[in-house]
């Protein structure tokens, strides 16, 4: 049975068992050319992605570099700040504040919270700024109406008015700060501080002669920054984040030049004067603690004035200096030895040199007189008479070395030489040294005059004028430099010329000048006044110059006013009224003690016994 069972035949399959049993997977060889062009082109990109990166590092690496850190870098150019100036005590002079120029881009105005995509309106925007800006609303919107950016809509706004702008938050409104120059003291340094004009360019004074110096160290900045705009410490120069604290201190003194610019415009004002100029110096170290002068003008308005009250005059024109040059032609009397302290003079009240008669002012004579007398009564005859002792070449000798004709050691800008005659002049015209004499016949500034003063207060030195202490750090003010200056004459000689001068205030024409418990020497000068050559008819420039205290001498004060009108206009009427205001004020600025006791105090002294 089984072999039965084996001997079967199996029963035959069906057709669609027979199809699904012959499908068998079969794989067709790749032609070699078809993958030859594969690895081609697989190559060719990688070569050719090879070639891009060489070229990009190689050839555009520079180029792209610099672009990508244009991108990345911010660079900020300097505003061009200046250092501000102050006075002897501190107190600012001019200074930079920061101001603001507000423009505005209508395409981009949106509030805050508005949803993007939403503009608003040049109306919108003027209704919120009109109030801030103090603007009409129809201004505003005028202004930008039919503009999508660009609109300059106001200028020189002050910080707190700026921040409330930046408050509004309106979008489309950019803030430009710039440094604007402000001068708090108005008026009242403008004679020797200057100005800068529109375009920040120095025009007068300090501001134009120190102009370097009061520059602040700024340099162009190239700050590197992140993705995430964290600043990048790298690519900054050395020094370029320094900036200092500078300050250009002056040695004028606010307070008492207030004091003098009020007294002196007071005067020019009353006597209907052409101008005036006050000065007070140092002796010791030749700083100038006021230089008033007016007319002035406001240097913030400085558009408002005429240009020829820009400059200084009392450094830059010239002038007779008359009889206040007479303690100067004493001393150097003196010093050659040709008077005696104790000597007299004849005052004959008129005499002719050279065919040209002189006079003194009131044509009178004083006869013999001593010389305290002379610069009492101020004789022009009696100093002809003093100085033709000095041979004229040593007379021209010592007016060349005093300076008279060179330009003065000055930090004011502009300081003009004198005029003096030739030597060859002096020695073969006698009229030359004889006008000499009494202040006329050459020209030299008042700045050149109270130097010259100076010089008999300090014992002799000639010192130089000046009006700044130089750049000072932070808080830190310079103190008074000690005595300077080249010894002209001999200490006992401007010492005895002082005491002559001391007589002029006590018995002369100075005595406007007196104050009780304080010894003040002086002199009054009346000169005629001379263009091309030719005196004025009727043109005076009245003056007066102080020594104090004149124990121990540590200041003169001289006042010069142009052309005042009327009779009665002398120095003593004039100028000395102007002087005694400023000497005032300098006793209790300075704190300059009494030198003796005033009538009322040794009146209620107790006597002994």
């Amino acid at each position: 049975m089984v072999q039965g069972l084996e001997g079967r035949r199996p029963a035959a399959r069906s057709g669609a068992s027979q199809g699904r049993s012959r499908r068998v997977l079969t794989f067709q060889p790749i032609p070699a050319r078809r993958l030859w062009l594969v690895y081609l082109l697989l190559a060719a990109g990688l070569g050719g992605l090879a070639l891009r990166l060489a070229w990009v590092q190689l050839v555009q690496g520079n180029e792209l570099l610099t672009r990508a850190r244009a991108v990345q870098t911010q660079t900020v150019s300097p505003l061009g700040r200046r250092r501000p100036i102050v006075d002897r005590q501190g107190r600012l002079v001019a200074l930079d504040e920061e101001r603001f120029t507000l423009w505005a881009h209508p395409r981009y105005f949106a509030f805050p919270g508005d949803d993007i995509g939403r503009l608003r309106s040049p109306l919108d925007v003027a209704r919120k700024l009109s109030a801030v800006l103090a603007l009409p609303m129809a201004d505003l919107v005028r202004s930008m109406e039919g503009r999508k950016s660009g609109v300059k809509l106001a200028s020189d706004l002050d910080p707190e008015t700026a921040q409330r702008v930046r408050n509004l938050g309106i979008s489309g409104l950019d803030l430009e700060a710039y440094p604007q120059r402000v001068y708090p003291q108005g008026g009242l340094f403008a004679n020797v501080v200057g100005f800068l004009n529109l375009e920040r360019v120095a025009q007068a004074g300090l501001e134009q002669s120190r102009d370097r110096d009061l520059r602040r160290h700024e340099a162009t900045r190239s700050l590197r920054r992140g993705a995430d705009g964290t600043p990048l410490p790298d690519g900054l120069r050395a020094g370029v984040l320094y900036g200092d604290d500078l300050r250009l201190q002056l040695t004028l003194d606010a307070r008492l030049q207030q004091v003098a610019q009020l007294a002196l415009s007071k005067q020019v004002k009353q006597w209907s004067a052409k101008r005036g100029v006050a000065l007070v110096m140092d002796v010791r170290n030749g700083e100038l603690l006021a230089l008033a002068s007016t007319p002035t003008y406001n240097p913030n308005k400085f558009w408002d004035y005429k240009p020829g009250l820009f400059r200084e005059w009392s450094v830059q024109d010239l002038y007779e200096p008359g009889s206040t040059f007479k303690p100067i032609n004493l001393a150097i009397a003196l010093q050659e030895k040709a008077i005696d302290p104790a000597g007299k003079v004849n005052d004959s009240g008129q005499l002719t040199i050279g065919g040209w008669p002189i006079f003194n002012h009131d044509r009178k004579g004083n006869g013999v007189i001593d010389f305290p007398t002379v610069l009492q009564v101020s004789s022009n005859v009696a100093m002809v008479q003093a100085m033709r002792r000095v041979k004229p070449d040593r007379f021209w000798h010592w007016l060349h070395t005093l300076g008279i004709d060179s330009t003065p050691d000055t930090d004011l800008p502009g300081a003009q030489a004198g005029q003096l005659k030739t030597l060859e002049v002096f020695r073969t015209q006698p009229i030359e040294p004889a006008t000499a004499a009494f202040g006329q016949g050459f020209n030299l500034t008042p700045l050149k005059l109270v130097q010259l003063h100076a010089m008999l207060a300090n014992g002799g030195r000639l010192v130089s004028p000046h009006i700044t202490r130089g750049l000072r750090s932070g808080d830190d003010l310079a103190t008074a430099p000690a005595a300077s200056g080249l010894r002209l004459f001999r200490p006992e000689i401007t010492q005895t010329v002082l005491h002559w001068m001391e007589t002029v205030v006590e018995k002369g024409s100075g005595k406007g000048v007196k104050i009780p418990g304080h010894r003040i020497g002086g002199k009054t000068g009346t000169a005629q006044k001379a263009e091309n050559g030719v005196y004025i008819p009727g043109a005076r420039i009245t003056s007066f110059v102080a020594h104090l205290p004149i124990n121990d001498p540590r200041y003169v004060v001289l006042v010069v006013v142009d052309e005042p009108k009327g009779g009665n206009a002398y120095g003593s009427t004039v100028a000395v009224p102007v002087a005694r205001q400023i000497i005032e004020a300098l006793l209790v600025i300075e704190k300059i003690p009494p030198t003796r006791p005033t009538a009322a105090a040794a009146a209620t002294k107790p006597k002994p016994g």
